[in-house]
C-alpha cells in the first residue's frame, strides 16, 4: 500500500485541503492561467502536472502535483504522490523572465531498490513528508502561448518513514523521523498559457 491509516495527522490534512481550496478559489479571478509538465519528473516515469495563475501584478501561485501508483518490479519502487504550492514574484512580469518562489511541499510515498545511493537501492521507505523551501527559476517565452521553466530550490523537509529490506513481504526493520535540510526543488517544465 502507498498509504497507511493515521500515518499522516489528520491535522495535516486538513490543513493542506484548506489550503489548496483557497488556491483554487482565486483561479477563476486570474488574468492569466497556465498548465505545465515538468520534464524531469516525466524522465522519472512519474506523471505531473500543474496550473499556475497570476494573482497580483507581478505574482502568481503554482501548484504543482505528481502520482506514481506503481511498481517496476518486486524490489524497485518509486510509487508517491506529491504536492509542492509555491508563491511567485516575478522581477518583471508573470511568467516572463527571472522569478523568486517560496514553496511548500507534501508527499506520501513507497520507494526503494532504486537510486544512486546505497540506502535507498538497499531498502524501502513508507512514509510522508511535510515541508518549506525557497526557489529561483527562469521562463523562456518559446512561442506566443508556449514557455519553458527552469527552476530549482532548497529547503526543509520532516520525513516520517517505515524502513523495510528490499524484497516483498519484508518485515519491518524500524520506524524513524528525520530532518532534511538541501535541494527540494528541480524542475525543466513545459508550459502552455490557457488565457
Amino acid at each position: 500500500l502507498l498509504f497507511q491509516e493515521n500515518e499522516c495527522p489528520m491535522k495535516v490534512q486538513r490543513i493542506i485541503l484548506l489550503l489548496t481550496a483557497v488556491l483554487f478559489s482565486t483561479v477563476t479571478h486570474a488574468q492569466k492561467i497556465a498548465l505545465k509538465n515538468n520534464l524531469l519528473m516525466d524522465a522519472m516515469a512519474s506523471p505531473n502536472l500543474g496550473v499556475e495563475f497570476k494573482v497580483g501584478e507581478r505574482t502568481t501561485i503554482d501548484i504543482p502535483a505528481s502520482l506514481n501508483l506503481w511498481s517496476f518490479s518486486d524490489t524497485k519502487k518509486f510509487k508517491h504522490v506529491a504536492v509542492q504550492p509555491e508563491v511567485r514574484w516575478w522581477l518583471c512580469q508573470p511568467l516572463t523572465g527571472h522569478f523568486w518562489g517560496a514553496h511548500a511541499h507534501y508527499a506520501a510515498y513507497n520507494v526503494g531498490g532504486i537510486g544512486p545511493f546505497s540506502t535507498i537501492k538497499e531498502n524501502r521507505y513508507e512514509g510522508w513528508l511535510v515541508g518549506a523551501g525557497i526557489s529561483y527559476g527562469y521562463n523562456w517565452i518559446l512561442a506566443p502561448r508556449w514557455s519553458i521553466e527552469a527552476t530549482v530550490g532548497v529547503g526543509y523537509a520532516y520525513l516520517s518513514y517505515d524502513k523495510f529490506p528490499c524484497g516483498k513481504c519484508q518485515p519491518l526493520e524500524h520506524s524513524g523521523i528525520k530532518h532534511y535540510f538541501g535541494p527540494t526543488k528541480l524542475g525543466l517544465t513545459l508550459i502552455f498559457l490557457i488565457k
